[in-house]
């Protein structure tokens, strides 16, 4: 079914569907989670992802950048490992409290929306029955 306000069966307000933007910062924290990595290492765990899958190297980069800034993250160069030295990224103490929060606000969405198609799915069962009798 084609549906002019959604623009498409794949599409919703504009985005498809089947993705939900704006998660790379959790992702990459629970990524980081795990262990300290360097940036390709993120990229390719972040192409596991569905949500993240697509995620451009350069807007990596600049959010790991701007998690250092915040505290988040910190880097160092890995000396040791063959080849060019790689700058490492390894969660904080205010990453993970970062990351919890992210966990909280992502429960609470949960919950609304639970809410509002409980509401949905009961005015439907009541518009359906209307139209019926």
């Amino acid at each position: 079914m084609h549906n002019r306000h959604l623009g498409g069966e794949s599409h919703f307000c504009g985005h498809h569907t089947g993705r939900m933007r704006g998660f790379i910062q959790p992702w990459l924290l629970m990524l980081l989670r795990n262990g300290p990595a360097h940036g390709y290492q993120l990229l390719d765990g972040l192409k596991q992802n569905e949500d993240t899958r697509d995620t451009d190297p350069g807007h990596l980069y600049r959010t790991l950048r701007h998690f250092e800034e915040e505290g988040l993250v910190r880097s160092s160069w890995d000396m040791d490992s063959p080849g060019p030295a790689r700058r490492v990224y390894e969660i904080t103490a205010d990453g993970l409290e970062y990351l919890k929060a992210w966990a909280e606000h992502i429960r609470s969405t949960r919950k609304r929306l639970d809410q509002l198609l409980d509401i949905y799915d009961l005015n439907s069962k009541k518009y359906n029955t209307r139209e019926r009798g």
